[in-house]
């Protein structure tokens, strides 16, 4: 997939994650989007070496965004962890 992809993937799996954990985050749209992104690369890894499956198939695959999704909502909650221990 290409880079575009992974930014429009990035930029829904970022706001589909903050919906499932709504509160108050610090940062906006770009952060939103970078946890996003983060997230999908980090989601696809967890799916090949937990379950040995290639879960970045393409744009259209309910696997691409399952991962994504996940891997945004566990980079949001190590993000709100950091940022709650700073402050």
């Amino acid at each position: 997939m290409g880079i575009i992809a992974w930014i429009l993937i990035g930029l829904f799996a970022g706001i589909i994650a903050k919906m499932l954990m709504p509160g108050k985050d610090p940062g906006g749209i770009i952060i939103t989007i970078l946890i996003g992104i983060a997230g999908g690369l980090l989601g696809g890894w967890l799916g090949k070496v937990i379950f040995g499956v290639d879960s970045i198939d393409g744009f259209f695959e309910i696997s691409t965004w399952v991962a994504a999704i996940v891997g945004s909502l566990i980079l949001l909650c190590v993000y709100r962890l950091f940022r709650s221990a700073r402050h």
